[in-house]
């Protein structure tokens, strides 16, 4: 049982101005965001501003939690890198450090836990500055490092740092905020015919579902009367022309915004995906979920959610970054699109399917 704040020691810090640094990736961004009500819970009138790259702006911009959306311009100072121009990074750089340090941020948490977000973490001149412990050289820019707290629980390692903070997590939620146009478009498409969200994409080959199996679960759904949706990324557009060509789904790969894909994902009666950040999104939202993992596992547990996590536990997995199968992927191959369809079928009603 989770202990009450009142019942943990009180932290040695201030939570009046807190700053959380979660720079990318979407589906951890996600998993991050429970700690956003987690200091609120803690400390109701505290001022919370997220920094992050803009590519995961929109899924923070509307969250009710936040005082302020931090945008680190991580591309703008590569693009003057790459061209030369030094003299201009620099005082952008300094420029951008000023700005943070105006703030007076009485705590930053460095939900990362590599160099860049804590050399960021450290250019806020914030007395206490806290992150996960990493590989890389972090120490001297932190003032105190924390082991990730890894469990088979979703969120685990945000929670562990919320807790060792003292915060209160009894309830640790991943929130996804959507603003009304977004709803509004996702409230177009639906249109009062129910549908079924397929994420096929993400970002390493060893986490792709065969792409004939893809194929072979969208026969048998359009057989059984599913409106099926697919979303992606624009850089997956060749790869939903291969997989889904001739089929009637309702393609949106690469023609919606991020902000677009979450408000569709919110409306969805089920997905089905891969370690993607969409997936994940899904349990936010509180739509069931059916989860395709191989060489990655990020978890197995998602308390408080209808869904199913389907992993092909091998000798060789997880792999994560470094597969040993010369492509073959058989984790992933292991998961037939039957034992798919008859997982999903579950959570489909008649009516909703």
């Amino acid at each position: 049982m989770t202990r009450s704040v009142a019942e943990k020691d009180a932290p040695e810090f201030s939570l009046n101005r807190v700053l959380v640094i979660r720079l990318s990736a979407i589906g951890d961004v996600v998993f991050a965001s429970p700690l956003i009500d987690a200091i609120k819970r803690t400390q109701p009138d505290a001022e919370i501003r997220w920094l992050a790259e803009s590519t995961v702006a929109p899924l923070l911009a509307e969250h009710a939690g936040l005082k302020e959306l931090l945008i680190w311009p991580r591309h703008e100072w590569w693009a003057l890198f790459r061209r030369g121009r030094l003299w201009r990074l620099s005082r952008e750089v300094l420029s951008f450090r000023r700005t943070l340090r105006a703030y007076q941020f009485d705590l930053v948490l460095d939900a990362q836990g590599l160099l860049k977000s804590a050399v960021l973490a450290w250019m806020t001149g914030a007395r206490t500055r806290i992150g996960f412990r990493s590989k890389e050289p972090t120490g001297w820019l932190l003032t105190e490092r924390v082991p990730k707290q890894l469990d088979p629980t979703v969120s685990s390692e945000y929670r562990g740092l919320a807790e060792h903070i003292g915060l209160e997590t009894g309830d640790f939620s991943m929130t996804v905020s959507l603003s009304g146009v977004a709803r509004e478009f996702a409230e177009r498409v639906y249109n009062g015919q129910p549908y079924v969200v397929f994420c096929p994409f993400t970002t390493r080959p060893q986490k792709h579902w065969p792409e004939s199996h893809w194929r072979s679960l969208t026969e048998i759904a359009l057989e059984r009367g599913w409106r099926v949706v697919v979303l992606g990324a624009p850089a997956d557009r060749d790869a939903a022309n291969r997989i889904f060509a001739g089929q009637g789904v309702d393609d949106k790969v690469g023609a919606c915004s991020l902000e677009e894909s979450a408000a569709l994902v919110s409306k969805a009666n089920l997905v089905i995906g891969v370690d993607t950040g969409l997936t994940h999104m899904g349990w936010a939202f509180s739509v069931p979920v059916v989860a395709l993992f191989g060489s990655t596992c990020p978890y197995r547990a998602v308390p408080g959610r209808k869904g199913d996590i389907l992993y092909a536990e091998l000798h060789c997995s997880p792999c994560r970054r470094r597969p040993t199968c010369g492509g073959s992927f058989d984790c992933m191959s292991a998961l037939t699109p039957n034992a798919v369809i008859n997982t999903a079928q579950r959570y489909l009603s008649t009516e909703s399917a």
